[in-house]
């Protein structure tokens, strides 16, 4: 991507990676799609009978597709910074991914479904183990029960320090104070190095 400045000068913009992960059927696909300024790149693959000893669908009956590889997509803030938002698969056996689409990232958002709160901990330990800055972000489900930012931090015993957001992964506004809130707590950690 190259913009074309005031002064007839071309600009190549900074890119800015974020990952948004969380466990299978949390809404990372969902909040990629709601935010993204083109049509995201979807890896959606129809659930088979073949995985129905490997996928856990308690809570998340209604799910009939997965991401087999990625989700991606696009926001341009300016002609300066452009954000690259990748979506990761969330079923273990698709995991062997993480590790490259969480390369370069200035941070993730960890989206959490609390109908399935146990699904939340491998990618609150994959970002904590390498380094990586992330908020969790509570997608609130209509018709699950809501719980208070305390009480999600509590039940995932996350340090003081992690933000926790309630959002509508379906809502481009909501989705995008997500995104806020991981860049501000992305730069505040890299201020306090």
């Amino acid at each position: 991507m190259v913009f074309v400045g005031s002064d007839g000068q071309l600009t190549v913009p900074t890119a800015v990676k974020i990952v948004i992960a969380g466990g299978f059927g949390t809404g990372k696909t969902t909040m990629v799609a709601s935010v993204s300024e083109i049509p995201p790149l979807r890896t959606e693959e129809l659930l088979t009978e073949a995985g129905v000893h490997v996928d856990d669908l308690a809570g998340i009956e209604g799910k009939d597709t997965t991401t087999v590889a990625l989700d991606f997509g696009r926001i341009t803030i300016n002609t300066k910074v452009v954000l690259y938002l990748f979506g990761t698969p969330g079923q273990n056996r698709f995991w062997f991914m993480w590790d490259e689409l969480a390369t370069g990232a200035i941070g993730a958002v960890v989206l959490v479904d609390t109908r399935r709160l146990d699904s939340s901990f491998p990618s609150i330990d994959f970002f904590e183990h390498r380094g990586i800055p992330f908020i969790v972000a509570v997608n609130c489900f209509d018709g699950s029960q809501m719980y208070t930012v305390d009480e999600v931090r509590h039940a995932l015993d996350l340090d003081e320090q992690i933000p926790v957001m309630l959002c509508d992964a379906r809502d481009r506004a909501s989705s995008k104070a997500v995104l806020v809130g991981l860049i501000q707590h992305s730069m505040n950690r890299l201020a306090a190095v």
